[in-house]
């Protein structure tokens, strides 16, 4: 009988089967790399960090006074840490505002009944008086269009597609879905429709609403638009099948000021034979309005930050310049990846490889690689010595939002892969806060980050 034997042991194999200074070089970079899952575990120090993050600061949508905290405080904890160079980069970003929170009726019987609903962040308020109007649901943009003016004006569309419950990996099934929040307000307006409802992103049935970004094409009315919770969205949907002349109210606030002043926020351990060199670590320190971030994306920050802390910690002295950067405006604009790679090509900077995450703090699984196929190769090569750790995902998968600029500039881009199934159970949604977090998943991924740029910075591509 032919046994299947797992790719990682045949690595294992292939690198023992080496000469003596390759078996040498695995059992030093082995050593080394369970001294800093050792010391992250042992004393780690990003779970503090994003208490108070968190829970002090709470949320910092681009342009908040909680952004702007945000700021001043991983500045600071980086001091703390004596990295070489701490410093701002400016960086102009969007400046939306719920206001006060949003109202929402179904019309059932003659009865109002209550749901919950968040304003989509871009989208304009409705009167002050509120929108009631009869609704039409459908599941896709072809649906829609198929409906016509004659059936779609002057009502509110309600886009109820849910998410995929058999895909494996829920970001597929998100990227399934999330055409309906970025475009539906767009689609609807074109045939005359008043408003937009959309079904909050997330597997799970609740009543928090989550929010996202959304869009307005060009030359269409700006129609107000919000996302309603999954519970409301099943309840929704049921008095419709029991009366097609349903109505539904709902009233929201919002509005988008000038351009605000911000920054990324950046720390750095400098190099030594290739220092021209640049490894970045980061993620992305603004978070929607509603919780208090900590999985989207607090725990990407801390773990970059920590994932430097823990080299410098033991004593590791980099060839290559390390930086790790938070990242603002990612939500709702992407401005601070953008500035950061527009001044690293403006200064000629040299970027190596960057790695982000961005996927809650869960636990990790591996890497997302997008490079050549020879530097793939290179990466996935190191699969044995992650392995230990559970991490067994090498190569599949992207990096990441902010980071993706850099790769325009001849980066490798590298994702931090963590456990996917709970992480839409939270994403831009009030149940987003630090009771969510566990200590040891969040410790795992930021070791798992520090090892991947330990190898990367020692053997290069």
């Amino acid at each position: 009988m032919i046994k299947f034997i797992r790719p990682a042991f045949l690595l294992v194999t292939a690198v023992f089967a080496q000469p003596s200074f390759v078996q040498s070089s695995f059992q030093k970079d082995s050593t080394f790399i369970k001294k800093i899952f050792d010391e992250a575990l042992t004393n780690g120090k990003p779970y503090e960090w994003l208490r108070i993050l968190s829970t002090d600061i709470g949320g910092r949508l681009s342009g908040s006074e909680g952004a702007a905290k945000a700021v001043s405080y991983t500045e600071k904890v980086m001091k703390e840490e004596n990295f070489d160079r701490v410093f701002l980069q400016p960086v102009k970003v969007p400046h939306w505002v719920r206001g006060k929170a949003e109202t929402a009726f179904i019309f059932v019987n003659d009865k109002k009944i209550s749901v919950p609903i968040a304003a989509l962040g871009g989208s304009v308020a409705t009167p002050v008086e509120g929108i009631q109007a009869e609704v039409i649901e459908v599941q896709n943009f072809l649906e829609l269009r198929a409906l016509g003016k004659e059936k779609v004006a002057g009502k509110i569309v309600f886009f109820n597609r849910p998410m995929d419950p058999t895909k494996l990996n829920t970001f597929d099934a998100y990227a399934g879905a999330v055409d309906q929040r970025g475009n539906g307000a767009t689609e609807a307006a074109k045939l005359g429709a008043v408003g937009a409802i959309v079904r909050s992103m997330t597997t799970r049935l609740d009543d928090f609403p989550h929010t996202g970004g959304m869009r307005y094409g060009v030359g269409v009315p700006l129609i107000p638009t919000a996302a309603i919770s999954t519970n409301g969205a099943e309840l929704l949907s049921k008095s419709l099948r029991e009366n097609p002349k349903t109505q539904f109210y709902f009233q929201q606030n919002c509005e988008t000021l000038p351009m605000a002043d911000s920054h990324n926020v950046i720390g750095e351990m400098k190099g030594g034979t290739h220092a021209s060199e640049i490894i970045v670590v980061g993620g992305h320190l603004d978070s929607w309005d509603l919780g208090q971030g900590a999985h989207d994306d607090g725990s990407g920050c801390v773990q970059a930050i920590e994932a430097l802390r823990l080299l410098k910690k033991l004593g590791y002295t980099p060839k290559r310049t390390l930086r790790a950067v938070m990242f603002m405006n990612e939500e709702n604009g992407l401005r601070g990846g953008i500035t950061y790679a527009d001044s690293a090509s403006a200064k000629k900077e040299m970027h190596l490889a960057a790695i982000e995450s961005d996927r809650g703090g869960f636990t990790p699984l591996g890497f997302g690689i997008v490079g050549t196929a020879e530097q793939k190769t290179r990466l996935i090569s190191w699969q044995p010595l992650f392995s230990p750790y559970g991490l067994h995902e090498l190569g599949k998968g992207g990096g990441g939002a902010d980071i993706g600029p850099l790769g325009q500039q001849g980066a490798v881009l590298l994702g931090l892969i963590p456990d996917s199934q709970r992480y839409f159970d939270y994403h831009h949604a009030a149940s987003d806060t630090f009771e969510a977090i566990s200590k040891r998943e969040l410790e795992m991924g930021a070791a798992s980050m520090a090892a991947m740029i330990y190898l990367i910075d020692t053997y290069g591509f």
